[in-house]
């Protein structure tokens, strides 16, 4: 998704969807706590239910009345951050070890990871470890470090936002449901009975 107007300047991604401003929310708020964290796990729960069923939790999660002092849009979702996710247990184990309660709505995961360009990838040596292959990745000059944000409903829809490092702005995220499939596919699989 390209966020530059016709004009060339940068403008935010567009968040148009509950699950997307929620996602957007959350990146931002990583994007808070600065670069080389530990992936983070955020339940997404209905606005509304929250303020209904848990008030001071409602409350002490800011999830009260928008900044024009109204109550939320019926469908926005508030995120929980959850536990520090464990320490060396990949994390497609842990999200296999997974279940949501029903009042969870959806889930959203942030990580941070190196990229390569395609042309890149094409000049993989074969056979290699995934410890190789991650230690080839990170010499390589063309790696791009990204944050990764990636949300999940119940129903199936999905949302993912992505922050390169070199462009740490706003107004450089990149947004669409398809960025991270593998990611969003693994967070939907939480949600199987």
């Amino acid at each position: 998704m390209d966020n530059t107007s016709p004009e060339g300047t940068a403008t935010p991604p567009s968040a148009s969807g509950a699950l997307t401003r929620a996602v957007l929310e959350i990146d931002e708020y990583v994007a808070g706590l600065g670069w080389d964290r530990p992936a983070l796990l955020f339940a997404l729960v209905d606005t509304a239910r929250l303020r209904e069923e848990e008030p001071g939790l409602a409350e002490r999660l800011d999830a009260g009345e928008d900044g024009d002092g109204e109550a939320p849009e019926t469908g926005d979702l508030t995120p929980v951050e959850q536990d520090e996710l464990p320490a060396g247990v990949p994390l497609d184990e842990f999200l296999a070890t997974i279940a949501w309660p029903d009042a969870v709505t959806g889930c959203a995961l942030t990580v941070e990871r190196l990229m390569l360009p395609p042309s890149a990838e094409k000049a993989i040596p074969e056979g290699l470890s995934e410890r190789d292959l991650s230690d080839w990745v990170a010499r390589h000059p063309e790696r791009r470090e990204v944050r990764m944000t990636v949300g999940v409903l119940r129903d199936g829809r999905r949302e993912s936002a992505i922050r390169l490092r070199e462009k740490d702005s706003t107004t450089e995220v990149l947004t669409g449901a398809g960025l991270v499939p593998g990611l969003a596919e693994a967070l939907r699989a939480t949600f199987a009975d």
